[in-house]
């Protein structure tokens, strides 16, 4: 009985040619969807303009067109190929939150905030007030 390691064996699998392997074909490369990114973009820029106060008029518009082009970056994530899925979904999130905000604010239902109210002057205010006498 010849054992499984025998020199034959050995020769023979050196010998043999090689067994060809099958490469998949290459896809296209993965990617981040430029419109969800750029959709991300306008929804922070609508909710920091619609929390200023007197540019809440224009934060509206900012954080409408970042809602649209979030909703274009979720529809383009869809591909395979294309990442980018979660920044949609804040982008989508935050507009959606910065629009119902600004129309709570317009409709005169939320006081801290609206189109006559300096929010960042009365912030300022309250923190002098809140450090006047421990510094």
């Amino acid at each position: 009985m010849r054992p499984v390691g025998s020199e034959t064996e050995r020769a023979r699998a050196i010998s043999s040619p090689p067994v060809a392997v099958p490469v998949p074909a290459a896809g296209p490369k993965a990617r981040v969807s430029f419109v969800a990114t750029v959709g991300l973009i306008l929804s922070v820029a609508g909710a920091l303009l619609v929390l200023s106060g007197p540019l809440l008029g224009y934060g509206l518009g900012v954080a409408g067109l970042g809602l649209v082009l979030s909703l274009a970056g979720l529809f383009a994530t869809r591909k395979r190929h294309v990442a980018g899925k979660s920044s949609a979904l804040i982008g989508v999130l935050l507009s959606a939150a910065a629009l119902v905000i600004g129309v709570l604010a317009l409709s005169g239902q939320l006081w801290w905030l609206g189109t006559d109210v300096q929010t960042v002057p009365e912030f300022r205010t309250w923190l002098d007030t809140q450090f006047q006498g421990r510094i």
